[in-house]
Order: C-alpha cells, then sequence, then structure tokens
C-alpha cells in the first residue's frame, strides 16, 4: 500500500537550450516542471519532459542483439549521433573535469542521476545542476559541461538524430571547439 503521508519530491528541474538570431547558444528556460495526480493512479503522479512529433516509429522492438554493443559510424556529427536512430548513453565526469565546447545535430536529453556539473552555453550563461533528476533538453545548441565538485558526476543522454539547427543566415554544423 502506497504512503501518502510523506510530502511528494521536489518537480524535475527541466532546462532547456535554444539559438538567438545570431545562432548563439543561449538559454530558453529553466523551470521546475509542474507534477501532476495520475487520477488512475493513486499516490503517482508525472509530467511530460519534451514531447516530439515528427518522426518514428522505430523497429527496435524486433531486435534481438545488444544496442548498447553497437558502433556509430557517423564522423560528420562526432560519431555520437546515430543518423537515422538515437544513442542512449552515460557519461562521467571527474572531479573538476571540463568538456571541450561542442555541438551535434541532434536532439539531446539529458539527465544528472549524481553528483552536479554545470552546463556552460556558448553565450556564457552557466546553470547549476545540483540534484538528481535535473534535465536539460538541447535544441543543437555549443555547451559544455564542468563539474564543480570534489566527486564524480554522472548524466544520461539520449541524442535523436535530428537536422541542424538553423540561425545566423544557416545551418549550425557539429563541431568540437578544444582551446
Amino acid at each position: 500500500m502506497a504512503d501518502h503521508s510523506l510530502p511528494p519530491p521536489v518537480g524535475i528541474r527541466r532546462i532547456v537550450t535554444t539559438h538567438n538570431k545570431r545562432g548563439v547558444a543561449t538559454l530558453q528556460s529553466d523551470a521546475l516542471l509542474a507534477m501532476e495526480d495520475m487520477p488512475d493512479i493513486p499516490g503517482a503522479r508525472s509530467a511530460a519532459v519534451w514531447v516530439t512529433q515528427d518522426s518514428i516509429p522505430t523497429n527496435e522492438n524486433n531486435f534481438f542483439d545488444d544496442g548498447a554493443l553497437r558502433k556509430i559510424s557517423n564522423p560528420s556529427n562526432l560519431d555520437l549521433v546515430h543518423p537515422t536512430g538515437t544513442n542512449f548513453r552515460t557519461t562521467d565526469l571527474a572531479p573538476g573535469g571540463v568538456t571541450p565546447m561542442h555541438r551535434t545535430s541532434s536532439m539531446d536529453y539529458n539527465i544528472l542521476v549524481l553528483g552536479e556539473v554545470i552546463l556552460v552555453l556558448e553565450d556564457g550563461t552557466e546553470r547549476h545542476l545540483k540534484n538528481p533528476g535535473d534535465t536539460v533538453v538541447q535544441k543543437g545548441t555549443m555547451h559544455a559541461w564542468r563539474n564543480p565538485s570534489q566527486r564524480w558526476a554522472r548524466w544520461l543522454s539520449i541524442l535523436i538524430a535530428a537536422e541542424p539547427a538553423e540561425a545566423g543566415g544557416g545551418p549550425l554544423r557539429p563541431e568540437f571547439k578544444f582551446t
């Protein structure tokens, strides 16, 4: 039997990135999702994090090989995005670690599960993710990650193949910016 006497957890924090008119990655929103009771399931709440509506279905339910063993050979998209599918991956970042600025032609869902990270956008905007479940929806934006803590951080990412974002007069192509 569900225990309804305990307060429910705080809603999921969702950060969404986008581009300004010049094509520079910037913040679109940063807010807690409103959790709603599920009328047919006592003690359950839910919220939509993000919904897409322009392609799919997959035939993956009929494949029996281990999807984690599949290699992505797509150098034009940094070998991170399957051209006709998805890539569900996990990333660990050491204490003090920083990734290079990068962008892929994909829609990415990033969910913090351990530790904390700072999302750094091209325009200098930073957002500190501290709670498991904090989520970033990236729409083909240039970004980096930094671990400001003294412990490892881990997040899960789902990269979905997408047309390149367009801004500043043209498509924004995948790239790494090593400094």
